[in-house]
C-alpha cells in the first residue's frame, strides 16, 4: 500500500470550505482536471479518467458533522481517500487530503500524485476565495 497526504491553509471558515469541497455538482472545479465525477444515487458515483479514458465505479460520502469527505473504488478496492477540513484561529481552515493506493496498478507515482494534490488544493482554495469574496456567485 502506498499513501500520500497534502495540506493547505485556506482563508475561510471550515463550513464554507467543506461546503465547496463537498458540492458534488462542482467537484470538477477543484479535482484534478483529468478526473470527472458523475453522481448516481449517492454514495454511488462514476469517475471518468481522461488519461485512461475509463470509467470507474466509486463511492463518495460527505460527513458534514465531521467536515470530512471519503471516497474509494467500489468493485476492486484499489484506491481510497479522504479530505478533512479543520478550523484554525482567525477564521481560516486547514484542508488535508489523504490518498491510499492498495493496488500498485492504481498508483500513478509519487510525483504525479503530489502534483495532482497540490494543484487540487490550490484550485479548491481559488473556488473558496470566489465564494467568500462573491457570496452570490
Amino acid at each position: 500500500m502506498t499513501e500520500y497526504e497534502r495540506s493547505r491553509t485556506m482563508p475561510a471558515q471550515p463550513e464554507h470550505v467543506f461546503d465547496q469541497a463537498a458540492n458534488v455538482g462542482r467537484l470538477d472545479s477543484w479535482l484534478p482536471e483529468a478526473l470527472h465525477v458523475e453522481a448516481e444515487e449517492l454514495p454511488a458515483v462514476t469517475v471518468h479518467e481522461d488519461r485512461t479514458d475509463e470509467d470507474t465505479s466509486a463511492v463518495l460520502r460527505a460527513r458534514r458533522e465531521q467536515m470530512r469527505l471519503e471516497w474509494g473504488t467500489r468493485e476492486h478496492g484499489g484506491y481510497a481517500g479522504w479530505l478533512q477540513v479543520a478550523g484554525l484561529d482567525g477564521g481560516a481552515s486547514e484542508v488535508t487530503v489523504h490518498l491510499s493506493f492498495f493496488d500498485a496498478g492504481h498508483d500513478p507515482g509519487e510525483r504525479a500524485v503530489a502534483d495532482a494534490l497540490d494543484t487540487s488544493l490550490r484550485r479548491l482554495e481559488e473556488q473558496v476565495r470566489l465564494r467568500v469574496e462573491h457570496p452570490a456567485g
